[in-house]
């Protein structure tokens, strides 16, 4: 049994953004953090004050989830980038929510006192003596704390306050990881009720100290406990007035946001459930008794129903039953569609299936065939513009040589340039039937088959319509795109002869593909890397980085110089211990992460690798993290620094093998369309949504039942379960929801369960 926490997330756009170039706009991108861990940044929107993303992302969280954020920034080429400003929800907002937070949040004012992150370790005791009631506190250690300095560290101390008497602890120089290990007692009277205050503060010699976080507690109910030990999160100083203030001028971002707890159980208590709809895809059409699939959909809103989809299709396509799955969904469909040029046009538990099912099965072969096109597209940067009411023009030309570019030149360059793109993209794709995966091309090939006897007239025209390929709808929109016609109209034909061949594939051949591909073992991610080479006991410096190409599989991390050169193995995946990030200070360089692994000999050795960007640094980090989450001998901490001049940069203790100064964060991981299939938590999911329509169910169960009385009652013998699917699922039901109710699993925490509660 395991907790599965979640939050899927949908940056749509943002209103009303304050100006803040010297054009009167701004360049905005998000950042998005979890527990204060910057884990996505959106793509930059330039020049305006309205932006649209409409990006998704879901990450799975660590049971320590308390809050995430949205920071609002704009993109500046020659100076640091401006804060806007940010939204936060936390746990407590989003699970008031069930269906998930969406709409419109005011962007609130970045306050210095707000922004804290990281714990603190005390210990803190109630000693009674001789000479009365003592107070004793023990600040030991802190984790994880902000940066406030240039050099990407702090100068952090201790602030204790009880009863107006403050004590401090001494100063750590540059260090987030600091640990003072220093007592400080008060005197405490019977029946005290005045909280007790621990503040952390970045100390600064010329201007003010900085804030870091506090821990205020509440004194009655640790005299209650007599003592209490543990780590404590920082909690900001919340500034009401400052906050109201900023809230309405400085714009809003649109977010649709939903946390998801579940407690999957083992395996074996979802097989009845499995097995049942097996069953019931693999009857098909052919009994008429049989339409449990038909009564889920038709059971199931619209507003669920992509998401219901996707659990089912993921759930058969583990099963190795998606094609028999879509094929009885194809039936469904045709069985009510009256004219051919309707198919799948409405939100059918087909339609939304297919779409999840070339997503699933069909994204890695898009990727390998249409990624270099893509790549090189983004490489080349070249302005581009049709619309003739948004062309910008701009000098061209080199020095001494300028000449002004006319609207006529932009437009022509756009068209040139598009068409190429347009070209490319299409003959690639129209070149790569080989490369198809074989269910996919299966798949099509039944649906092709399913229409033919539907509609034996409209033959081809059937389904080449359903992709608007037809020549009225492939007609420019607007004039302005009449430029691309001539390659819309070769692509639309080249796509016809593509679709052609791509189900012009029999049994045999669909065998011989899936087997040919399943002795193949594919990237589960490749991509350029930095790699850190030591050289010496000189200073770690980003320049020590050396860049390759690094390939992910399930048995190793290997590299080459170029993509297609002899691969040599880093790691086997079976060592790989933590894959976690690097402090910036470390390397003077941000995006850098550290995998943890030990050699053949068993010694233990780090690899210190440098990403692009921040989503690559959390790309290659979750699929690090995904593909040795069973590994045995995990680490539960690690140093986020280095170990240089006999000491870790971090926590600037001397013991090489110290144990570790921060926690690994193993749990927190993207979801990508190549992650493996979770059988256990899709079977849940589906659960989950059966349990929400039992009601429903149970409506449609009695009607079917009043129709079929005239037959009159099937006798059943002992231990015997009913034939009738629908009655067979209400026990499976009933049965899961008796598990769930005797597992041991309570609620997510929200962090470290302490005896105390804090005050605030």
């Amino acid at each position: 049994m395991a907790k599965r926490s979640s939050l899927s997330i949908r940056i749509v756009e943002g209103k009303n953004l304050p100006a803040k170039d010297i054009t009167g706009s701004s360049d905005p991108y998000c950042i998005v953090k979890v527990n204060n861990e910057p884990i996505i940044r959106t793509a930059t929107v330039w020049k305006t004050l309205c932006p649209f993303w409409g990006e998704e992302y879901q990450v799975h969280l660590p049971p320590t989830f308390h809050a995430v954020a949205f920071y609002v920034m704009d993109e500046d080429a020659l100076s640091r980038d401006d804060v806007i400003g940010k939204v936060c929800l936390t746990r407590d907002i989003l699970a008031s929510h069930p269906k998930g937070f969406c709409g419109w949040a005011h962007l609130m004012e970045v306050d210095p006192n707000e922004e804290v992150q990281g714990e603190i370790h005390l210990r803190l005791e109630v000693v009674r003596g001789t000479r009365g009631c003592h107070l004793r506190c023990s600040v030991l250690e802190a984790r994880d704390l902000a940066p406030k300095d240039r050099n990407g560290a702090s100068d952090p101390f201790v602030r204790v306050r009880y009863k107006g008497r403050t004590q401090e602890t001494s100063v750590v120089k540059k260090s987030c990881y600091p640990r003072w290990n220093e007592t400080f007692e008060f005197e405490l009277e019977d029946g005290a009720t005045e909280a007790l205050c621990v503040e952390a503060w970045d100390w600064d010699l010329v201007s003010r100290n900085d804030f870091l976080g506090k821990v205020v507690v509440n004194m009655q109910k640790l005299c209650a406990a007599q003592q209490e030990e543990g780590w404590f999160r920082l909690q900001p100083n919340q500034s009401k007035s400052r906050r109201r203030q900023g809230e309405g001028n400085l714009g809003s971002l649109q977010l649709e946001v939903r946390l998801r707890d579940e407690t999957v159980l083992p395996s074996g208590c979802y097989q009845p459930l499995v097995q049942l709809l097996c069953r019931e895809v693999k009857l098909g059409t052919q009994d008429p008794n049989h339409q449990l699939i038909q009564i889920i959909e038709e059971t199931t809103s619209t507003e669920c129903r992509q998401e219901v989809a996707n659990n089912l299709l993921k759930l058969f396509l583990g099963q190795g039953l998606a094609k028999d799955f879509l094929d009885l969904l194809f039936q469904l469909e045709l069985s009510r569609t009256s004219e051919a040029n309707t198919l799948f046009r409405s939100n059918s538990l087909a339609s939304k299936s297919m779409e999840s099912f070339l997503k699933v099965a069909g994204m890695r072969y898009l990727h390998g065939i249409l990624g270099p096109i893509v790549e090189r597209v983004f490489e080349e940067k070249k302005y581009v513009e049709l619309d003739p009411s948004k062309v910008e023009v701009k000098d061209v030309g080199c020095s001494g040589l300028h000449r002004p570019q006319t609207e006529a030149d932009v437009l022509e360059q756009s068209a040139q340039t598009l068409r190429a793109h347009l070209g490319a993209l299409l003959s690639a794709l129209c070149r790569s039937v080989r490369a198809c995966p074989a269910v996919v091309r299966a798949t099509f090939r039944q649906l092709f088959r399913r229409v033919r006897e539907r509609f034996p007239s409209a033959q081809h025209e059937a389904v080449q319509n359903v992709g608007n390929m037809d020549t009225p709808v492939s007609r420019a929109k607007e004039t302005w795109m009449e430029p691309l016609q001539p390659t819309v109209r070769q692509g639309v034909a080249q796509l016809k002869d593509f679709i052609t061949k791509l189900v012009d594939i029999e049994e045999k051949e669909e065998l011989d593909l899936q087997r040919t591909l399943s002795l193949q073992a594919p990237p589960v991610k490749e991509g350029p890397l930095f790699i850190h080479r030591t050289k010496g006991k000189g200073p770690l410096t980003s320049s020590s980085f050396k860049k390759l190409h690094f390939f992910l599989t399930t048995e190793a991390l290997s590299f080459a110089k170029t993509p297609s050169s002899k691969k040599s193995t880093l790691m086997k995946l079976a060592n790989i211990r933590a894959a976690e990030k690097v402090e910036e200070k470390s390397f003077g360089s941000s995006h850098v992460m550290q995998v943890i692994y030990t050699d053949d000999a068993g010694r233990p050795q780090t690899a210190y690798l440098q990403c692009k960007c921040v989503n690559d640094l959390n790309q290659w980090l979750s699929a690090l993290r995904k593909v040795s989450i069973n590994n045995a001998g995990l680490l539960g901490s690690y140093h986020p620094g280095v170990f240089s001049g006999n000491k870790w940069s971090c926590c600037h203790q001397r013991d090489k093998t110290d144990g570790g100064c921060d926690k690994t964060r193993s749990r927190v991981t993207l979801q990508e369309w190549n992650d493996p299939l979770d059988h256990d938590l899709e079977a849940q999911l589906i659960y989950r949504h059966l349990l929400g329509v039992e009601a429903t169910l149970r409506e449609k169960y009695s009607e079917v039942s009043r129709n079929t009385e005239e037959a009159g009652p099937v006798p059943l013998g002992p231990g015997e379960a009913p034939e009738d699917p629908l009655a067979q699922l209400f026990l499976v039901l009933k049965d899961l929801q008796e598990a769930h109710s005797s597992s041991p699993a309570g609620p997510p925490p929200s962090e470290s369960c302490h005896l105390l509660q804090l005050q605030t």
